[in-house]
């Protein structure tokens, strides 16, 4: 049975579909339980509770067009032209339903399994939750020929559900703006978090028009997506800093009401970039989806390989990262109840759901691989020379495996190591230059700070496979240095430092051996990065001095500050530090790396695939994307030395 006829074959969207489940008392209370947190992220997650609704109908076939507005006071308004929330009264809470939705926990049409096939959500506690930690909110209904319409105070109806006008479509539009008392740290909405996702979501739903408009800037904002390609567009829009080795390959079916979709397409690079989803959401942890997806790719491409004799006699099969080298994938799928784990909740754990990835996946590949050997023999030749670095990177890779954790005969000889092993108090500066580096060894506390001066820039690694990155003696000292392996081998647990900072001159070299730096890190020791174990140190700019006291300013404003609160006499000289090299030791120790007085910067990663794109826009080989996006922000440049 198709989708198309089970949709056909569903009940009628009304009161009765309407389940009554609990109350909302808690939610003011414990906010955190309900939207992850009352920071910024939880601030972003009531958007898409609201969106997610208007989502569910799209995917119930209902709707075509969604709109979202941040307003001029940081309201959100968000529009559908659905069927409209039921304002019928629901027969058990003696209230129209459009109240009930909106005032009542866990109430909506999702939990009886008939007006909804499947619906997204992370936390699915929908708009009730959203109006709870609103100051207000107001919903605007177009049904049945009439415009209905309420308002709520911190999720308290102002007054009864009531016909304001007449009209002829349908749709729900849905006006909130977050309480101050819940969401005390901020209630600012960013443009480009919203904008990101919006423009996701749109991938995901082919064929769904949703916008997103900012109305807070003298000139509006306002971008449009559509996608008559879904993700098949999505992973020619992820690859466009790569030259693409050929067409995406594109399938979907279904199977057990579980539909799955996917998009994959090979580049010349060397990443694996592969993402997955389930009902929409961005199951960054993976789950059975992933494994049957990783699974079913590299039996098809050894199975086609051996039948087409492309493997010499006594070539082994490839592994699953030979076959992943340069590839670009997204797997979706849809699920009538999906179970979510991991630490997160963004890991799908539906067993059964491996198993019709695998076969829905083999088949439609299988069937493509037959039907263009052309690129066929070009992935399984890709394959084949990601086998050949693999075994020359495991040889290379014995270079930087340390016995033991203690074993300081291991460690590089430019390592100034420090005297505790505990890695909780333990330090590694990773410097640029020997003229900072010994500076850095004189200033540091020898205790917990150890020193790792590197000369001149390490590899870039978009543009090198592991066994010509693993030959580079710059990343061999840093990888033998922590301790933890990289890639499919790296262990958090062996890390010898748990802050790790990255210290470079404020100029445009010491801005590329970071970002070199950042890209390593990142595509080889990611856990590093999110488990924040990353910093970058923020040496000061300008050193003022008056007599014998000296000033330090980390930018310009300070500086200038500085400036207006000293006396103008006597005189007073101004130093602009272009390296670290230009300070002593005990200015280091100073500004730089006293934990009283320095100031770090931490690296997170909250979004990996904004992260990914970036890395490989900036260190890639296209030179278009990277021209658009530098023109693109040129104008938030504080500093640039020419």
């Amino acid at each position: 049975m198709t989708m198309e006829d089970n949709l056909n074959q569903q009940t009628d969207y009304g009161a009765s579909q309407i389940q009554v489940l609990e109350g909302l008392e808690a939610v003011r209370k414990r906010p955190g339980m309900y939207i992850g947190s009352t920071s910024e992220r939880g601030l972003h997650h009531l958007v898409w509770e609201v969106v997610d609704n208007s989502i569910d109908e799209a995917l119930a076939g209902h709707c075509d067009s969604i709109e979202i507005i941040i307003g001029e006071d940081n309201s959100i308004t968000v529009t559908d032209d659905g069927r409209g929330i039921p304002v019928d009264l629901h027969q058990k809470a003696g209230k129209p339903a459009l109240e009930v939705i909106m005032t009542v926990l866990h109430a909506g049409g999702k939990f009886d399994g008939g007006s909804y096939k499947v619906s997204g959500g992370l936390h699915g506690v929908g708009a009730s939750v959203v109006n709870a930690l609103s100051s207000e909110c107001e919903v605007y209904v177009h049904r049945d020929g009439k415009l209905y319409y309420q308002s709520y105070t911190r999720g308290v109806p102002n007054e009864e559900v009531s016909v304001i006008g007449e009209t002829d479509i349908t749709g729900t539009r849905t006006r909130f703006k977050p309480d101050p008392e819940i969401f005390s740290e901020t209630q600012e909405y960013s443009y480009d978090s919203l904008l990101n996702r919006t423009r996701e979501l749109a991938y995901l739903n082919k064929k769904l028009k949703i916008s997103i408009e900012d109305q807070r800037e003298e000139e509006e904002v306002r971008e449009d997506f559509y996608y008559e390609g879904g993700i098949s567009e999505y992973v020619e829009h992820l690859n466009r800093t790569r030259e693409a080795l050929h067409d995406p390959i594109y399938g979907e079916s279904e199977l057990d009401d579980i539909t799955v979709e996917f998009a994959i397409q090979y580049n010349d690079g060397f990443a694996s970039n592969l993402y997955s989803f389930a009902n929409n959401i961005n199951t960054a942890e993976g789950g059975t989806h992933e494994s049957g997806f990783k699974t079913a790719l590299t039996r098809v491409i050894n199975d086609y390989a051996r039948k087409n004799h492309l493997y010499k006699e006594n070539d082994p099969n490839l592994i699953g990262d030979d076959v992943r080298e340069g590839l670009t994938a997204i797997i979706s799928v849809k699920h009538p109840d999906p179970q979510f784990e991991g630490q997160t909740k963004t890991k799908l754990g539906n067993s059964e759901v491996r198993t019709i990835t695998d076969q829905i996946f083999s088949d439609k590949f299988s069937q493509f691989l037959v039907e263009h050997p052309k690129v066929a023999k070009q992935i399984v030749e890709k394959g084949l020379m990601a086998s050949r670095a693999r075994i020359a990177a495991k040889k290379a890779r014995e270079v930087t495996r340390r016995k033991s954790a203690l074993e300081v005969s291991s460690l590089p000889g430019k390592l100034a190591d420090c005297a505790t092993k505990d890695a909780t108090l333990s330090e590694l500066y990773i410097v640029e230059g020997d003229s900072a580096g010994g500076s850095a060894k004189q200033g540091r506390d020898r205790h917990f700070q150890a020193i790792l001066p590197l000369r001149g820039k390490i590899i870039n690694v978009e543009k090198a496979r592991l066994d010509k990155i693993l030959s580079n003696n710059e990343i061999r000292a840093i990888i033998t240095a922590l301790g933890t392996g990289i890639g499919e081998e790296f262990d958090l647990s062996q890390a010898r430092y748990q802050k790790i900072v990255i210290m470079t001159d404020a100029d445009v070299d010491g801005a590329h051996i970071r970002t070199l730096l950042l890209t390593f890190l990142y595509r080889y020791m990611r856990p590093l990065v999110e488990s924040g174990y990353i910093y970058i140190a923020q040496p000061p700019l300008y050193k003022m001095s008056q007599g014998k006291k000296d000033y330090y300013a980390y930018n310009e404003h300070e500086m200038e500050k500085i400036f207006g609160e000293l006396p103008n006499s006597p005189k007073i000289s101004l130093q602009r530090y272009k390296g670290l090299g230009e300070m002593n030791p005990t200015q280091l120790w100073e500004t730089t790396m006293n934990p009283e007085s320095r100031t770090l910067l931490q690296v997170n990663s909250q979004d990996a695939m904004e992260a990914d794109e970036i890395f490989e826009i900036l260190m890639g080989d296209q030179v278009e994307p990277r021209r658009d996006f530098i023109q693109q922000n040129a104008q938030y440049v504080q500093n640039l030395d020419i």
